[in-house]
């Protein structure tokens, strides 16, 4: 399967969801060419923008799996190269 770039936009608006979070992404961690996270406390959220390199499945599977969890909100946008 051919793999995709894609970005995916995570909002983390509870501390509580952080470990579960990290252990994600650590299970996806051969995937992730970068990660970039902007602590927001003055609205007391988290942003973090995953750039990844992946099939599809893989992609959709990790977007899916971080929305999942409660406190976290998470979309992927795909390149089309």
């Amino acid at each position: 399967m051919e793999n995709r770039v894609a970005v995916i936009s995570i909002i983390v608006e509870k501390g509580e969801a952080v470990s579960a979070l990290n252990s994600l992404l650590h299970e996806y961690s051969e995937f992730i060419i970068g990660r970039m996270g902007i602590p927001y406390r003055e609205r007391k959220i988290n942003i973090i923008c995953l750039a990844i390199d992946a099939p599809n499945d893989k992609i959709n599977a990790l977007t899916g799996a971080l929305g999942r969890i409660g406190g976290i909100t998470a979309k992927a946008t795909y390149s089309s190269v």
